[in-house]
């Protein structure tokens, strides 16, 4: 695999912004990593970060290299802060940069591809959310979203904000989403977004894991219950696992053995 460590100014988010990219590369000489056909144009996984990481993350904590290179697919790893994916109200514009700004800078440079059915997204905790939002609001750019231990209740955070023990202040959750701090019946409101989606043509599949030792794992159930209720096919499952890397390295593999490649 190439590794590259992009540097660029943002004209969204008007500031300095990094990502990580990892590109099949195509050589018989690399110990230990077995290669895909050559293609013309890249599958790619946009995988994204938990609350207190960043764009290195998963490079750090994994062998996603191994795994993406095994499979033929390129992955792009963004940084987004602690913004939950968001066009924060108090602060840069990260929705729109990663679904507008940072495909479209990856195209102009890498050889992936813009069609729907090879673009993929994915993340854990903060970012599992921020990979089903990003899925469900643009349905017709995604073929698939899969969320890892995913805070997927936005609006039940946001009913709670400030209250002690939490690992946000509400001064933190104002910052990102407003005085009103309301999700619920918005696009940010992942229950709500799922409902529109299961009734129009394009459904990207859905994948939710999460460890039966994880505090989160009554949002990737009730979201997973709510998903039933609205016929919306999908993959649900949940191992022995806390909310650790251990649990996310396996599970990554997973999801990348899930993903609708075209051969």
């Amino acid at each position: 695999m190439a590794f590259l460590d992009v540097h660029a100014f943002s004209d969204v988010l008007r500031i300095q912004v990094s990502f990580y990219v990892l590109l099949p590369q195509q050589t018989t000489q690399e110990i230990g990593v077995s290669l895909g056909r050559q293609r013309a144009s890249l599958p790619v996984l946009w995988l994204l970060h938990g609350l207190s990481d960043d764009h290195t993350i998963w490079l750090r904590r994994t062998s996603i290299e191994r795994y993406a290179a095994a499979r033929n697919i390129a992955v792009v790893m963004p940084a987004a802060g602690r913004s939950f994916y968001q066009d924060m109200v108090g602060g840069p514009r990260y929705f729109t940069f990663l679904t507008e700004e940072l495909p479209a800078l990856c195209r102009d440079w890498f050889p992936i591809s813009s069609e729907r059915e090879d673009n993929f997204v994915a993340g854990l905790s903060m970012g599992g959310y921020g990979a089903l939002r990003m899925a469900l609001n643009y349905p017709e750019r995604y073929a698939a979203a899969a969320s890892l231990s995913g805070a997927l209740d936005i609006p039940r955070r946001l009913s709670e904000a400030g209250k002690e023990g939490s690992r946000i202040s509400r001064a933190e959750w104002v910052s990102v989403f407003g005085p009103e701090l309301q999700a619920k019946g918005t696009n940010t409101d992942l229950d709500h977004l799922a409902a529109i989606v299961a009734r129009s043509a394009s459904q990207p599949r859905i994948f939710l894991s999460c460890g039966t030792g994880d505090e989160l794992i009554g949002e990737s159930r009730a979201f997973h219950d709510r998903l039933n209720h609205l016929h919306y096919d999908h993959t649900y499952e949940e191992h022995p696992g806390d909310h650790e890397w251990g649990y996310w390295d396996a599970s990554i593999q997973r999801v990348l053995d899930w993903l609708p490649l075209r051969k």
